[in-house]
């Protein structure tokens, strides 16, 4: 019987999480690399939050942070626990990637939204993908899918790169910029709000260096990252939904479900499958 495959996702936050959700339901086994304070602001529904926590459910799968040992890492992934046997997602605190080569995975997915290629290669697995800008299918990776709105959200490049980033979020009810939360100085970050709070216009949420954050619209806090994190001026901080109550902010996003799609029928057509067949 073969042996299952094994993916490796540098970086577990919204859109990574999307990623190794749904590889990990599809039968893959999953290893989500981090950083050991990871800076994600939409953190109820991120792997991420289990460096924080220990652990971290998402949809029904359950990521679990492991020793920095690829040997821990591999027992791990893959595994089914709790009432319904969900599947497991190891979760391991390893920015410079120093475990690939001794979890040799089958596919690497670099999904860390760096705007740059932070050091994956094509020699580091049978195939690698980059999500968004900052990678070139057939140069620096494999693979190459578009994490722009719009109509080519989700497309698999095999000759070229992404879409540059517009630094401009999605719209959501008529608002793109005014749903960010960005720090008004550089410092540490203390949040005086939880992820799933409804706000209103001009409401403080934290302060940076004893100034207030303040929210820019009415809505639903969606994201706010964690509590205690230096941060620069200017960073994202959060995320207001204006949507509000109807939002269930710990549900992974229509945007990186829609990438995890992709990237999962890319392994399926190029291999390898769940199974390992393919390889």
């Amino acid at each position: 019987m073969s042996r299952r495959a094994l993916v490796v996702v540098r970086g577990g936050g919204d859109l990574g999480t999307g990623v190794a959700h749904r590889l990990a339901g599809a039968g893959y086994r999953v290893v989500v690399l981090e950083t050991d304070r990871p800076r994600v602001v939409r953190r109820a529904a991120a792997f991420a939050e289990a460096v924080y926590s220990g652990r971290a459910t998402v949809e029904g799968v359950t990521a679990v942070l492991v020793e920095p040992s690829a040997e821990e890492a591999l027992r791990a992934a893959g595994r089914s626990e709790g009432g319904e046997g969900g599947p497991v997602v190891a979760v391991m605190v390893d920015p410079e990637g120093r475990s690939i080569s001794e979890l040799s995975p089958d596919v690497i997915v670099d999904a860390r939204m760096a705007k740059r290629n932070l050091g994956t290669r094509r020699s580091d697995a049978a195939l690698t993908l980059g999500l968004g800008p900052g990678f070139e299918a057939g140069a620096d990776v494999d693979l190459v899918v578009e994490t722009q709105r719009g109509p080519s959200l989700g497309l698999v490049i095999e000759d070229g790169a992404a879409i540059a980033d517009t630094g401009v979020p999605g719209e959501v009810a008529g608002f793109t910029l005014e749903r960010l939360i960005r720090s008004p100085a550089a410092g540490r970050f203390i949040s005086r709000a939880g992820i799933g709070d409804v706000v209103s216009a001009g409401q403080v949420v934290g302060e940076v260096a004893g100034i207030p954050v303040r929210t820019s619209l009415s809505g639903l806090l969606r994201g706010l990252l964690a509590d205690g994190l230096e941060v620069s001026e200017e960073e994202k901080l959060g995320d207001v939904d204006p949507r509000g109550e109807s939002v269930d902010p710990s549900m992974i996003s229509d945007k990186a479900a829609r990438i995890g799609d992709s990237v999962l029928a890319a392994l399926v057509s190029r291999g390898p499958r769940p199974d390992g067949a393919g390889r």
